[in-house]
């Protein structure tokens, strides 16, 4: 199987109905789970990634579709992990991208405590809580949990204890933020 035409294939349909892919995984287990994380992107015509406003003008629903989304949880809606789930499917099938036995294919939104998986991350969720796991330690430790402060030049920011630590973005095992309420 190859993981890059898939993640081509849900890069189109997540695009077409203005989202992102942010990854795409496959486990194998007692069942088999394509899983493909979507995001809608940040930019003018989506300010803080949330969606178009609803008919009432309310701005987008939350993942129950209860209401507007809260600032934390702007972005992806269940309707839209829907939308996604329905064309992505029927591509999987008619290009055969996911040969052998029946599969579960499973949208979801990256959740608040996503993982950091490129540079622009460090960027567009500067000034949150992140945890990140490095693979030499960076002044005496693999572990740092503080706030983003950006990318630049290769090096990630992270303000620890009042104190700005670079990080150089190859030597990132793990990264992830840190729900705050």
């Amino acid at each position: 199987m190859d993981l890059e035409k898939i993640h081509a294939a849900a890069e189109r349909v997540a695009r077409s109905l203005g989202m992102e892919v942010v990854e795409v995984e496959w486990k194998v287990g007692k069942q088999r789970f394509l899983r493909v994380y979507i995001d809608k992107p940040e930019g003018p015509a989506n300010p803080s990634g949330a969606g178009p406003a609803d008919a009432s003008g309310a701005g987008p629903a939350d993942a129950s579709g209860a209401g507007p989304a809260s600032a934390l949880g702007a972005g992806v809606s269940h309707k839209d992990c829907q939308a996604v789930s329905e064309q992505l499917s029927v591509i999987l099938d008619v290009e055969e991208l996911v040969p052998g036995p029946r599969y579960i294919l499973e949208i979801s939104s990256p959740g608040l405590d996503r993982k950091l998986l490129k540079p622009a991350d460090y960027e567009r969720f500067a000034g949150r809580r992140a945890k990140v796991w490095t693979t030499e330690p960076v002044e005496n430790t693999k572990y740092l949990e503080g706030r983003l402060r950006g990318y630049a030049d290769g090096i990630v920011q992270i303000e620890v204890k009042d104190h700005v630590v670079g990080v150089p973005f190859a030597g990132i095992r793990k990264a992830q933020l840190v729900v705050e309420f």
